[in-house]
């Protein structure tokens, strides 16, 4: 039975299966021991989305348009490590997934976790406190090394911004970027000046994308 605090489910999202505490499983979750393990992706469900366009929470076929629920540091490199879903499912997410819409949440332990692979790039460790729903048509997929994909999202067609299950503030993006920011600082300093160059192109167009003040 599901959680009675949660939004009833999109249609594309009433089959998945409940777990213990009522939350669905999104189709990307690793089964570990009959158990889903919401800390885990499915390799071979990642590959099938990028290879069959697959919704990336409900497992169906995907349409036109591309929803990409990323973090603030995503919204500037444009790059992510999972593959899009539908526009209501992310949205759904947003708005219920623990972790999405409480930003006081941290991600669980993972020293318990047993022949997981790490995803490619840099990853921040951290709940951004906000979430950023990129919408778009397209996205590449690129080897970040060691035969790790990860993917480049496309020009936005439209981009909304997300916290405590509502529209964030200027105040609360600007507050995550400030955060978040060194460590892709770090990052670029540690490839060198064209990459800290590159960087700050970024970082100015994504303001583009901003919530108003």
């Amino acid at each position: 039975m599901m959680k009675p605090d949660l939004e009833p489910l999109p249609l594309r999202m009433r089959n998945l299966p409940i777990d213990p505490r009522g939350y669905p499983v999104p189709w990307f979750v690793a089964w570990i021991d009959g158990q889903p393990d919401f800390r885990v992706m499915d390799a071979e469900q990642w590959r099938s989305a990028v290879k069959l366009r697959l919704c990336w929470v409900c497992g169906q076929a995907l349409g036109r348009w591309l929803a990409f629920p990323i973090g603030p540091m995503c919204a500037i490199n444009r790059v992510t490590s999972e593959p899009p879903s539908h526009r209501e499912c992310a949205e759904w997410s947003i708005r219920n997934c623990p972790f999405l819409s409480q930003p006081q949440m941290v991600r669980r332990g993972e020293a318990d976790l047993v022949d997981a692979q790490e995803p490619g790039g840099v990853m921040i460790r951290r709940n951004p406190g906000v979430t950023c729903l990129w919408i778009t048509r397209g996205y590449e997929v690129f080897d970040a090394g060691g035969g790790k994909p990860l993917i480049t999202i496309g020009a936005p067609e439209s981009v909304t911004w997300w916290t405590e299950k509502r529209a964030a503030t200027r105040a609360e993006v600007d507050a995550s970027i400030e955060s978040g920011l060194p460590t892709l600082l770090t990052a670029a300093r540690h490839d060198g000046p064209f990459a800290v160059e590159s960087l700050g192109r970024q970082v100015q167009i994504a303001h583009s994308y901003y919530p108003a003040p």
